[in-house]
């Protein structure tokens, strides 16, 4: 698994868009029993902090040590460095897994073997994400440029899953239907640059130049948005239990 995100651990947990509420009532729906959690590749642990209030326990696992000293606090929150495909936990421990925005970073194999190895017969597993936001048609031709031909070239090579939006990931489970989820927003335009500076691609190009390659469009990107306006997250949702 890559860890692209230590470096920046304070900026990802400011900036980076959270998941409807919608989302965890169709979770909390969804389960048979509310007593353990994993919240695996958690991040800044938001996910973790939202299953926190539903569950009695959540164990929240990150490889970055820093992502894990800027994660939400709780009481019922056990936060601990461990890799997605090898833990420490005991067998059929799990109610709910939940993989957000981190399983295109997993060897699928090895993860999903670990997975059923961890989930309860009956329990859950919910692999979560959002793929490119839409906004204003301006916003979105000025965007589109900067992800496919300013930073194309930068972007690892999984990313090419949130672009498929998770639909061709392996998902060796009974597939649970759900419905679409969004998640909208009145963002300021420096809450906009803020949350593209966290981008892996953008890290990854300002490495190699020395150069930050928002403010190649910055300009253009404040004429086409203004001052403040609406952001949407389209959300990617795979649900599933174990096979029969």
């Amino acid at each position: 698994m890559k860890d692209n995100f230590s470096t920046q651990s304070s900026s990802y947990a400011k900036y980076r868009p959270a998941y409807p509420q919608a989302l965890y009532e169709f979770l909390k729906g969804k389960i048979t029993e509310n007593g353990t959690a994993w919240d695996c590749g958690t991040g800044n642990g938001q996910v973790a902090g939202e299953l926190a209030k539903f569950f009695k326990k959540v164990a929240a696992t990150d490889i970055s040590n820093q992502q894990l000293e800027n994660a939400v606090k709780r009481p019922n929150i056990q936060y601990a460095v461990q890799r997605a495909e090898e833990t420490n936990f005991q067998d059929k421990s799990f109610d709910l897994i939940t993989v957000a925005q981190a399983i295109h970073w997993f060897n699928f194999e090895d993860f999903y073997k670990e997975a059923k190895r961890v989930l309860k017969p009956n329990g859950i597993i919910a692999v979560i994400g959002y793929s490119l936001f839409k906004s204003t048609p301006e916003t979105d031709a000025v965007i589109l440029k900067f992800y496919n031909d300013i930073i194309g070239s930068y972007w690892d090579e999984e990313r090419r899953y949130l672009d498929e939006k998770y639909q061709a990931i392996p998902f060796p489970f009974q597939e649970i239907e759900t419905p679409e989820f969004k998640q909208e927003y009145q963002w300021t335009f420096d809450r906009l640059i803020g949350y593209l500076k966290t981008w892996s691609a953008v890290k990854h190009y300002e490495k190699e130049k020395g150069e930050n390659p928002v403010n190649l469009i910055k300009n253009e990107l404040k004429t086409a948005f203004g001052n403040q306006n609406t952001i949407v997250f389209p959300i990617l949702l795979r649900l599933g239990k174990l096979e029969d």
